[in-house]
């Protein structure tokens, strides 16, 4: 029998009632057979500080332990000012560094993002693929997974309501365990 894929997941919000921290832990109950999501809290990571790349924080050494441990990776990204927020660059910044020991490299990944606006991170979620590039991370492309109007397709506890949502997120996650056992394939 095959292992488990092992997802990573990571949410770009600090903020306990989050959107994003909502849809990452809505896929949790998505995620298909033969796959496993756990989640790593960004908070307590300091601002990037290339003198103290050598000697990373004990949070940033997590971190990079925890994303070499897993098969693939799961960003649930807010929009902030059309782009991804400080905390998620910061963190992705921390986990590439020192030069030549970066983490994500080779990487399988999967992006969503949900706002209370009508694009649905559609913008951050771009730029983060840019940053792919220079990381060398493996993206899937579809679906793509925006959630706008967030504020009708979660509840006021923060449970995803939205059918077609839960969908699409099943639909992301089943692709990333494809994805990553093609990957792997010698």
């Amino acid at each position: 029998m095959k292992q488990p894929i092992r997802i990573l997941g990571i949410a770009g919000s600090l903020r306990r009632e989050s959107y994003n921290r909502a849809a990452l832990r809505a896929a949790t109950r998505f995620v298909p057979e033969g796959a496993i999501l756990e989640t790593f809290e960004l908070d307590g990571i300091p601002v990037f500080n290339q003198d103290e790349e050598q000697n990373p924080p004990s949070k940033v050494s997590e971190l990079k332990r925890r994303i070499r441990a897993a098969d693939a990776v799961l960003f649930a990204t807010p929009e902030y000012n059309y782009s991804l927020p400080g905390v998620l660059k910061n963190a992705i910044d921390w986990a590439s560094r020192p030069y030549g020991d970066s983490a994500w490299n080779g990487k399988p990944a999967a992006i969503m993002g949900a706002s209370p606006g009508a694009t649905g991170t559609a913008r951050a979620q771009y730029h983060l693929r840019q940053i792919f590039v220079y990381l060398n991370m493996l993206p899937i492309n579809v679906p793509e997974v925006m959630i706008g109007n967030a504020g009708a397709r979660f509840d006021k506890e923060g449970n995803l309501t939205d059918e077609k949502t839960k969908d699409l997120i099943h639909q992301l996650l089943q692709n990333l365990v494809e994805w990553t056992r093609r990957i792997e394939q010698p």
